[in-house]
């Protein structure tokens, strides 16, 4: 019976933590850029329940009852890292990535995965944006939606600086020009059609890395993601690739409303009937102590 409230407890606690990953989903449906979380739930392991007796030593009987469950627990969360809906702002420093990277023969799925015959998980890559943040350290976001701060710098939402093709921080001259960007992510002027040039002389592009397992990616919020240590730098995506960059376009949220609705509520069920569940044992466990034990 105190197996019972155990197992019917680590229903309860997982079945919470779904709920916080899916309302933290929800609360993100018009966040740029924001890729959706889920859950990933495990069971115990389980146990194999058998009856010894009669005899003793090694001549004992023994009888295999079965297996018994002994709960589920939340173990981690991972992001959903497929391509958003994309959406027309006209604002000049909003831009959009369209990533489809694919790896001849493999065919990957709705949820951008492929499982080889032997069993092995090969997830699509994804293209991103490279900023870096003001520790110096790269990051990696698909939330587009830039501005040009005082120093004439391109930086995110939270002031991280958007990163050119060598590395180094975008800086626009800012006099005005027009800047228009192609869909390689080369900025040219708007007005002459010619690139705009970097400090050495070469075409000012963004740069685009190509993650080659995205499930990698550290979460760090506001659409930002990070590698971990020791990964080394991820490389700019190539022209086979065949990402494009959206002039005047934001990503957004690839949170399907309607089945976040229908995961909400499934999690709140499944809360409930293991809440009854612990209400029942904790009745009986009184009955047995008040009642049964008195006689």
């Amino acid at each position: 019976m105190l197996r019972g409230l155990n197992t019917a407890a680590a229903g309860m606690i997982a079945s919470q933590r779904r709920h916080d990953t899916i309302t933290n989903n929800i609360a993100n449906l018009n966040t740029p850029g924001y890729k959706a979380n889920f859950a990933v739930q495990r069971s115990f392991p389980e146990m194999l329940i058998t009856l010894y007796g009669g005899g003793g030593g090694t001549n004992a009987h023994r009888t295999v009852i079965g297996r018994m469950h002994t709960g589920v627990f939340a173990e981690e969360a991972t992001a959903l890292h497929l391509q958003g809906d994309l959406v027309e702002t006209r604002n000049p420093s909003d831009f959009a990535l369209i990533s489809n990277i694919q790896i001849p023969g493999i065919q990957f799925d709705a949820s951008g995965k492929f499982v080889t015959p032997e069993g092995e998980r090969i997830f699509q890559p994804q293209a991103m944006f490279a900023v870096r943040a003001p520790d110096g350290q790269e990051r990696y976001t698909r939330n587009g939606k830039f501005t040009v701060d005082a120093a004439g710098q391109l930086v995110t939402p939270d002031g991280y600086l958007v990163l050119d093709s060598q590395r180094r921080p975008i800086r626009l001259d800012g006099s005005g020009t027009d800047v228009k960007v192609t869909p390689q992510g080369v900025l040219i002027d708007g007005f002459t059609g010619a690139p705009l040039l970097d400090e050495d002389g070469q075409p000012l592009a963004f740069l685009i890395v190509r993650v080659d397992d995205p499930n990698r990616l550290i979460r760090e919020g506001n659409g930002n993601f990070r590698l971990p240590e020791g990964d080394g730098l991820p490389p700019a995506a190539a022209p086979e690739d065949g990402v494009e960059v959206l002039q005047g376009f934001v990503e957004r949220s690839n949170v399907d409303p309607v089945q976040a609705t229908v995961d909400l509520m499934s999690a709140a069920r499944v809360y409930e009937a293991n809440q009854r569940v612990v209400q029942f044992l904790d009745r009986s466990l009184e009955k047995a102590v008040n009642e049964v034990g008195r006689v």
